[in-house]
């Protein structure tokens, strides 16, 4: 008999149904030679300095750095009886072989192995690898299972974040608390470089002064040529003076044809951010509802960082592109032949391929799922049928003119095909609310070279410099992908800080401890976040610490 470890109860149930082990027992499913079970997310969980020694109850300056010879795990206290369920099923006589089906990445690995190490079972382990909850992808990953020994180095790497975190976390909180006393003040080797990301930026902001300038514009044929920026007022008024009335002159037109390739397909981060600028969700929000649409069977594995599908799905995303295109509102779109090819790079695809949704879209009733489901769902089709579209095409058009001895500009944009852009405009049209867009440069009349304006209207604009923008979850989770990646060595496992999976936790943690407030879209760090991030050295809020 096998017995099938799965990450949560919902997952499981999707697994038993398919292998026929419908018998309902207490913490498990039963039938057909397999028993279904499941952890609670985490289980088990590094011990806490006191279960070393005692003494390390108190926290003091002279105990620190607490580095553990050999470290050491414990059941969580809220999991206890779940993991009773577990041992026990695991020293099941019945039972000959064991399968690991949590999450098929390096957090899944890490709860089912700190799992099975903890029971000290010793009965053989295969590995379900899937990106679907589909039945079809359930079956044939049963069909393919694959050694655990594979997944090794998966677990080993989930262990040295675990413990890089903890020794982190545990010493550098410790540390800070003792020195500057009163409340704890956590500190984590993701979270600390992010909040002095957003110190930084706060303190640029609120730094910032302001400095007026203006332009001198000339009314031509309806449109608006613009000069240089003047700082002073006065040499402002003097170039209005000079133009007013006076002939301009058009020196030179220029045009120039631009293509904008489509975008690629969603991975994790790219969705968290399009959701938090299209909808206003948090990382976590768009991360719950993708696993919703995941365990539904909707959408395949959401914690990839990948952006690109293999070259044996191209028939199934061939299938569930039509799909996607009979889905209101996409359903209004013209006719158009999607280049399939677009969505494959082997090469680019890790653990697991783009976030796309599954065949079972066919038989969805869209309309019964929660709002913010459906939004997601709808945002991943439209991105779907974006990346097979025809590239966007526009001329950019560019006119200078010279008045008053000086030099004006004005631009304009044509546009000559919309290709995806039409589907991402049908889309947009269907949301309640619009998303704010950069305005776009109107169309320029024909000016030719030589074109002389006689009587041109000048006036003059006042106009201030602007702040750098306040951080939003779309422009933080950017920042956090990319962050120290020029100081970081090329041979670094990973770049940026945290990985897909975990920034949405990252940033709720960061605000559940009162470090950072949400206002709207933007994150504000708040007194106790920014005092924090002054007392701590460089090492510890930069992004460097992560990469060593």
């Amino acid at each position: 008999m096998q017995l099938v470890i799965a990450e949560k109860p919902s997952v499981a149930q999707s697994i038993a149904g398919v292998l026929g082990a419908t018998e309902r027992k207490d913490g498990y499913m039963e039938g057909n030679d397999y028993i279904v079970s499941w952890c609670v997310g985490h289980l088990i969980e590094l011990a806490q300095p006191e279960s070393y020694d005692e003494a390390l109850q108190k926290w003091t300056y002279e105990s620190l750095p607490i580095i553990p010879d050999t470290w050491q795990h414990e059941v969580k206290s809220d999991t206890k009886a779940q993991y009773k369920v577990l041992y026990q099923l695991m020293h099941d006589n019945r039972v000959d072989s064991v399968v690991c089906a949590t999450d098929a990445g390096r957090e899944g690995e890490l709860i089912f192995r700190l799992t099975y190490n903890m029971a000290d079972c010793h009965k053989p382990m295969k590995r379900l690898w899937i990106s679907s909850m589909e039945e079809s992808a359930i079956k044939e990953g049963f069909s393919n299972l694959r050694p655990g020994s594979e997944y090794d180095h998966l677990y080993e790497s989930a262990l040295c974040r675990q413990e890089a975190d903890w020794l982190v976390g545990i010493n550098g909180t410790r540390l800070f608390t003792v020195l500057y006393g009163g409340k704890a003040l956590k500190v984590g080797r993701v979270q600390t470089p992010t909040l002095a990301m957003l110190v930084d930026r706060d303190w640029k902001v609120t730094s910032f002064k302001k400095e007026k300038y203006h332009h001198v514009r000339l009314a031509l044929d309806g449109t608006e040529a613009v000069s240089e920026r003047i700082t002073s007022p006065e040499e402002a008024e003097t170039l209005r003076a000079a133009c007013a009335d006076g002939p301009a002159v058009c020196t030179s037109v220029t045009r120039e044809q631009k293509k904008e390739a489509p975008p690629k397909l969603y991975d994790l981060t790219t969705l968290q951010r399009e959701a938090n600028r299209v909808f206003g969700y948090t990382a976590k929000q768009t991360l719950d509802y993708a696993q919703s649409l995941y365990e539904k069977k909707l959408l395949t594995y959401p914690r990839t960082d990948s952006r690109y599908l293999t070259a044996d799905m191209a028939e199934t995303a061939a299938a569930v592109l039509h799909l996607a295109a009979k889905v209101p509102p996409f359903d209004g779109c013209a006719e158009f032949f999607p280049d399939v090819s677009l969505l494959v790079n082997d090469g680019k695809v890790s653990d697991h391929h783009a976030i796309i949704p599954t065949l079972e879209l066919e038989k969805a009733d869209l309309s019964a799922l929660p709002v913010g489901e459906r939004n997601i769902l709808l945002l991943v089709c439209r991105e779907l049928l974006c990346v097979v579209a025809e590239p966007f095409v526009y001329e950019t058009v560019t006119a200078t003119f010279t008045c008053g001895g000086q030099t004006f500009t004005a631009k304009g944009r044509h546009v000559l095909s919309l290709g995806w852009k039409d589907i991402d405009r049908i889309f947009r049209a269907s949301l309640k609310e619009q998303p704010e867009d950069e305005a776009e440069p109107a169309a320029l009349p024909d000016f030719t070279e030589g074109q002389t304006f006689d009587q041109v209207e000048a006036s003059v604009t006042e106009h201030f410099t602007t702040p750098p923008k306040v951080h939003t979850e779309d422009t933080l989770l950017s920042a956090m992908e990319n962050a120290g990646k020029e100081d970081i060595p090329e041979d670094a496992e990973r770049r940026g800080l945290g990985t897909p999976a975990t920034r949405a936790a990252i940033l709720e943690k960061l605000v559940a401890a009162g470090f950072v407030e949400r206002k709207g879209k933007s994150l504000i760090p708040t007194k106790a976040g920014i005092n924090l991030v002054t007392v701590l050295p460089d090492t510890l809020t930069s992004p460097t610490l992560t990469a060593e």
